[in-house]
């Protein structure tokens, strides 16, 4: 399945620091380009967390302006607010600092804050003619991986659906993967955003696109989230921990670009769409229900993800693959994610709408290492109940 066969291109931001304390670089830079014109996009909740880099942008007479409207997984309306917010700063560039949500919507305001396209123009792939402003990204959650691919999801109001910008110019143009701003995310946003890059890893490694490049960030980001969430859920002050699964997260958006996802994002896009669900909760509740359909058709790579899980290897890879989604399943519980779509209140009646409308979602079904129809939704949607 993975072969070098297929021509690879990647786009990766022209600087990506890591490592604790590294977010302070971003000021310096901003002031080093001079702009002097600054547009924050971020939430309520991490603001604070905006204030001293707006704080050091001010000292060097830079005109800063927060907006501070991300406080759930965002649609098109806030990002419509969010892009007037920029033309009235008359921004001359954007910092997304927050979690994924707050780096996508900052991508996309950067991306058509000066352009005459609007956001229902340019969702699908490669849709998006420029982007006409800098752009830079501080991640607070360990999860999305957004600050290192060119993706960018909103939800679509009317549709009820998750819809996708992809785009090289939506790479940032430097991003700033500093642990320490991590520490203070609560244990069910940990589990959740950790779940979430440990899905883009997976489906990335088994993936009809996949490739030996990317197997190397899929496998050591498997890895590092399964050795490390659990710990940093319960005690999210443990810098080693928090610093292995940012690390884990970032892997797994570099996987995003080259590969992409596949059926259980495609699948979970409903449950985010329709009820809300935080996305890597909707990841997790049909993450082995996925793989368990999918793994007659990639055996083998499902045994890699397995011991790359901690599994032991056998003579038998489909043996050794079951083990590994047992070791999922225990995983999520650990990390206190809810194993069935009826916790969450989700109604029966509501799962062939879902399936009907995870069909859609073409770009990512077209890349699962098993063909899915509508049907074949339908069934995991009701093993996941």
């Amino acid at each position: 399945m993975s072969s070098f066969d297929r021509i690879l291109s990647m786009h990766q931001p022209r600087k990506l620091a890591f490592g604790a304390g590294c977010a302070a670089e971003a000021a310096a830079d901003l002031l080093a380009a001079g702009h002097q014109r600054v547009f924050i996009v971020t939430g309520s909740h991490t603001r604070a967390m905006a204030e001293p880099l707006a704080e050091s942008l001010r000292a060097g007479k830079v005109a800063v302006t927060i907006w501070d409207g991300i406080d759930q997984e965002p649609g098109i309306e806030t990002f419509q607010s969010a892009v007037s917010a920029g033309r009235d700063a008359k921004a001359q560039a954007v910092v997304g600092l927050g979690g994924g949500s707050a780096l996508d919507v900052a991508k996309l305001v950067a991306a058509l804050l000066i352009s005459q396209q609007k956001i229902t123009d340019v969702f699908g792939i490669g849709k998006l003619a420029a982007r006409g402003i800098a752009m830079l990204c501080l991640p607070t959650t360990a999860g999305t991986g957004s600050e290192v691919s060119p993706n960018a999801i909103l939800l679509d109001e009317r549709d009820q659906l998750k819809k996708g910008v992809i785009s090289p110019h939506l790479m940032p143009d430097a991003s700033y993967v500093d642990p320490l701003l991590t520490l203070s995310v609560p244990p069910s946003v940990t589990a959740a955003t950790g779940i979430d890059a440990l899905t883009h890893c997976i489906e990335a490694y088994a993936n009809r696109f996949a490739h030996p490049m990317i197997d190397l960030y899929a496998v050591e980001g498997i890895r590092l989230i399964r050795n490390h969430i659990a710990t940093a859920v319960k005690n999210g002050c443990d810098v080693a921990a928090r610093t292995a699964l940012a690390l884990g997260s970032m892997y797994g958006g570099i996987c995003l670009g080259p590969v992409n996802t596949g059926a259980v994002h495609a699948l979970a896009y409903p449950l985010g769409g329709e009820f809300h669900i935080a996305h890597g909760v909707s990841n997790a509740l049909l993450l082995t229900h996925v793989l368990e359909f999918n793994l007659p058709a990639a055996p083998d790579r499902y045994a890699d993800i397995a011991v790359a899980l901690g599994a032991p290897r056998s003579s038998d890879n489909a043996q050794t693959a079951r083990a590994g989604l047992e070791i999922l399943k225990s995983l999520c519980a650990e990390c206190g994610i809810p194993a069935r779509l009826r916790d969450l209140n989700i109604p029966e009646s509501a799962l062939p709408r879902m399936a009907k409308a995870a069909m859609t979602v073409t770009r990512l079904l077209e890349r699962n290492v098993r063909t899915l129809s509508e049907n074949d939704a339908l069934e995991i949607y009701r093993k996941a109940f």
